[in-house]
């Protein structure tokens, strides 16, 4: 019987779908990405099912909507007895692995190593792991990272840095454009620390099993500590600019909430300028990181038996509509990078189908031959057909009728031309944008009577059929901790107790 193909899913985190060269950027710096674009199917139209980390991490895991599986933002543990893909692809024969930022449990200061949470990635399905923590932690968190530096003796310096920041974040003095560039050595930083580990395993894979390996960059996540060599290959009157249009039509309490949180009211254009080049410059950096696991697997001669996933978590704001970070339906927030390389590659093409991050646990699934996930399998289609059809298939730039996104109790559904967002627990439509007529998110028509009807279809047709399956539990749960926790999270002044 021929072996199965290996896997390997590169997953960095808060990366835009619109900041990488395949996608018609003409400033951003990412030839590595662009040269497998040139032998994939990308995908122009993805979305995250959840714009914030821990969120969307649980849907790709479980392959089910936030509003069933309960972690509706950060700071909630995933139950790692919870079926998920991962799980199955090693019972079908898989040697299962990550290396970097898996973020499915809560860290707390003090809680030790990361070989001490070895057990929980175990009973999640990885056969190996080699977990990392989110960069703002490494104040005080111990994980291999920091042994690798302090072997190098560059612990004291990467602490002291990560204190500055994020001790001017947390006192609101220090703003995105104000970040210094890393202090680390070009090769020690965190994102560089990813590939060369992820690199080793390669190298070092001698399993007769197919493999799996997750490679999750925990950039370009803020900070934006790009290296100066990156930043000096930008120059910041090439940044496109940010979306600060006048709007029309009331703001959500969501956005309402992340404009707060972000403090950019006054934003100048050359700060905005500035805090673009430092995220692009860290996207450019990671882009090198995965430039050497493709030469990796090139030089092992494995390219030929391996497809190769590269996507992200969400996206980031990066200032357009006076907000940082994510946690909206914005397509800043919501838009994801997606491409898709078949074994031995294939005429690079473009496709316009709306996908999501749901679609890619089938399809994992279905390389794996693995077996489904009950749970969740009306809202999720694998995409290997489509990628083994081609560009001239009579689908290929079809996809889902609707997609959603759910975050902090509020929930979203897009069709090819309209998207809507609501309270998730009382329903009440709260944004109504006409993405043909409107890509830039200007004009919420949520009360303008001659859109009534578009409302109404949405709900009737989609988001009542997603929320009428809301865990109500859960949702009760993850207010509670919020509200008794506020330093941990943002309460959802917006929603009343359950």
């Amino acid at each position: 019987m021929a072996r199965q193909p290996n896997i390997l899913f590169i997953f960095p985190d808060q990366q835009r779908g619109d900041t990488v060269g395949f996608s018609g950027n003409p400033v951003v710096i990412t030839p590595n990405l662009d040269r497998l674009a040139a032998e994939s199917v990308t995908f122009s139209r993805s979305v995250c099912n959840a714009p914030i980390c821990m969120s969307a991490r649980m849907s790709l895991m479980s392959g089910v909507p936030v509003s069933q599986h309960g972690i509706w933002a950060n700071n909630i543990n995933g139950d790692p007895q919870t079926p998920n893909h991962v799980r199955n692809i090693r019972d079908a024969g898989y040697h299962t692995a990550q290396i970097g930022k898996v973020h499915l449990h809560v860290r707390t200061r003090g809680d030790g190593h990361s070989r001490d949470h070895a057990y929980k990635m175990h009973a999640w399905g990885w056969d190996y792991s080699h977990e990392l923590r989110d960069i703002t932690a490494y104040v005080h968190a111990d994980c291999y990272f920091t042994d690798f530096l302090e072997e190098r003796g560059h612990l004291k310096i990467f602490r002291d840095y990560m204190s500055t920041y994020v001790s001017g974040e947390t006192q609101g003095k220090l703003l995105p454009w104000e970040t210094p560039p890393s202090l680390l050595p070009d090769d020690e930083d965190l994102d560089m620390y990813t590939a060369q580990k992820a690199v080793e395993w390669i190298n070092g894979y001698e399993d007769d099993k197919p493999f799996y390996l997750q490679v999750n960059f925990p950039g370009p996540h803020n900070p934006f500590d790009s290296p100066s060599t990156e930043r000096n290959l930008y120059d910041p009157a090439d940044m496109p600019p940010a979306i600060l249009d006048q709007t029309t039509g009331p703001l959500s309490p969501q956005v309402l909430q992340q404009m707060t949180i972000s403090r950019l009211q006054d934003i100048k254009n050359s700060q905005e300028q500035l805090m673009r080049l430092y995220y692009y410059a860290k996207v450019t950096h990671i882009d090198r990181g995965i430039g050497m696991l493709i030469d990796t697997l090139s030089a092992k001669g494995l390219m030929d038996n391996t497809w190769i996933i590269y996507t992200s978590d969400h996206g980031e704001m990066l200032a357009d509509h006076y907000c940082s970070h994510k946690a909206l339906f914005y397509e800043s927030a919501l838009h994801i990078p997606l491409l898709i390389r078949p074994p031995g590659g294939t005429k690079g093409w473009r496709s316009r189908a709306l996908t999501d991050q749901l679609d890619l646990v089938d399809t994992m699934l279905e390389i794996a031959e693995a077996e489904n996930l009950e749970d969740g399998a009306e809202y999720r289609t694998s995409l290997v057909d489509k990628v083994s059809s081609g560009a001239d298939a009579a689908d290929a730039q079809e996809g889902k009728e609707v997609v959603f996104s759910e975050v902090r109790l509020f929930s979203m559904v897009r069709n090819d031309q309209y998207k809507l967002s609501v309270d998730s627990l009382t329903r009440q439509p709260l944004e109504l944008y006409d993405m043909k007529s409107d890509p830039r998110e200007i004009h919420n028509l949520v009360e303008d009577s001659a859109y009534a009807t578009v409302c109404t279809e949405l709900m009737e047709n989609h988001l009542n059929g997603l929320l009428d399956k809301l865990d109500h539990d859960k949702a009760k749960k993850y207010q509670d901790a919020l509200n008794a926790n506020p330093d941990r999270g943002t309460p959802n002044a917006h929603v009343k107790s359950l």
